[in-house]
């Protein structure tokens, strides 16, 4: 019985492992469209040039810039803890720290409240500016109310867009505070997103 199991075990690990290898490929490169979608959507054009990313602590950030090389603002990847789990936000500033859009790329929120964090704040946030406003919950004194029944999603999603300001946008440490020197590699090179 033991080697029956043991022989079971090791033909399902190699179908697993080779569907593995076969699908990895094609998930990634769906990932890679979704993003690049996602970027367009978020700094509201198609028409744009994306540097390489730039990874800097838990941020993945790109700069953007139109076809004429005019700089247009930043795309930020950044992930908080919700209330189910990881929330991860792509957000769109314009070269003045201004929010131009959001997506949520992946959450683990409650179905019919915290995922509704997708579209809730679409008209709450979009032009607003986390170094000029007080970006916060209403309910925490700030300027932005929360999704109904899901203060600790709204609280995580708002936060996760303030940090990625703070440490892409305003150059600070989230954690100090402190100021940090730009640098050419911040800048990246452009590609045309087709």
């Amino acid at each position: 019985m033991l080697v029956v199991l043991t022989v079971i075990a090791i033909v399902a690990a190699g179908v697993l492992a080779s569907v593995n290898a076969v699908t990895a490929p094609q998930i990634e490169k769906i990932n890679a469209d979704n993003l690049a979608a996602g970027i367009k959507a978020v700094m509201g054009s198609d028409d744009i040039q994306v540097s390489e990313p730039v990874e800097t602590d838990a941020f993945t950030s790109y700069s953007i810039k139109d076809k004429e090389g005019n700089p247009l603002g930043k795309a930020v990847v950044t992930t908080e803890n919700g209330f189910g789990g990881p929330l991860k936000v792509l957000v769109g500033f314009d070269i003045e720290g201004d929010i131009l859009g959001y997506t949520v790329l992946e959450h683990q929120e409650t179905p019919g409240l915290g995922a509704k964090a997708g579209e809730w704040f679409q008209d709450k946030i979009i032009g607003m500016n986390p170094g000029k406003n007080n970006f916060t919950v209403s309910k925490d004194g700030g300027e932005v109310d929360a999704i109904t029944a899901s203060t600790i999603t709204s609280r995580a999603f708002l936060r996760a867009i303030q940090n990625a300001y703070d440490k892409i946008i305003a150059g600070q440490d989230v954690a100090s505070g402190a100021t940090k020197q730009a640098t050419a590699s911040d800048m990246g090179t452009p590609e045309v997103i087709e």
